[in-house]
């Protein structure tokens, strides 16, 4: 009997370990995937710096790049993330419809930084300013182009995190899926902020 009882204890135990396990893997290999991503853009970044000044008689930053229209699409990125902090202000209280809203705000802000870099991109070709132009117009196009396929994984991400949300409510998995994307969305922020200090400002009046 006293066997029974034991082995009744030890069974709710065993689960309980069982059910933090994957909580705990998935945390830990997603932060290993943010340190991946952020020796990638090391990588880049400091590749750019060493080409960024390559011309090649071409164009320079200050020929090509317009400025107040980068703002704008840095507001864009910007703005993303504060709506993204108030969609988890509503999770935390349980609100599935404001959580919903927010998210959507934040993706159509996305899509908005998205759009804007396409016609960047479309304008620059079009003027001749490819990527096989000169080395920095390649290290430049790796470099935004690489940040921007990070977004358009964000937002693919981000309509996904919906659909299951709209489904299955603000259900534990579901919020930690949420606050992973939510670490993943701020340190593009973060990157992008460094873009445009060392790719644009500084390329246009440095």
């Amino acid at each position: 009997m006293s066997a029974q009882t034991q082995a009744s204890t030890d069974k709710p135990q065993f689960y309980l370990t069982e059910e933090h396990h994957p909580e705990n893997s998935t945390n830990l290999g997603f932060w290993l995937y943010l340190m991946s991503d952020c020796l990638i853009f090391a990588i880049l970044f400091a590749t750019y710096a060493v080409l960024g000044r390559n011309y090649a008689a071409g164009p320079s930053p200050a020929d090509l790049f317009d400025l107040p229209l980068v703002a704008i699409n840095t507001a864009m990125l910007l703005f993303s993330s504060i709506t993204y902090g108030f969609a988890m202000l509503r999770m935390e209280k349980g609100d599935k419809s404001g959580t919903l809203l927010w998210l959507g705000i934040t993706g159509l802000f996305g899509a908005a930084f998205l759009g804007l870099e396409l016609y960047e991109f479309n304008h620059l070709i079009h003027e001749g300013a490819g990527p096989q132009r000169s080395a920095f117009l390649s290290a430049f196009f790796t470099l935004v182009g690489t940040h921007g396929l990070h977004v358009t994984f964000g937002i693919i991400w981000l309509i996904t995190l919906m659909v299951q949300v709209s489904m299955h409510g603000l259900i534990h998995e579901n919020k930690r899926r949420l606050m992973c994307l939510s670490m993943f969305w701020h340190f593009l922020d973060v990157v992008w902020i460094g873009v445009f200090s060392l790719v644009y400002l500084i390329g246009v009046i440095g």
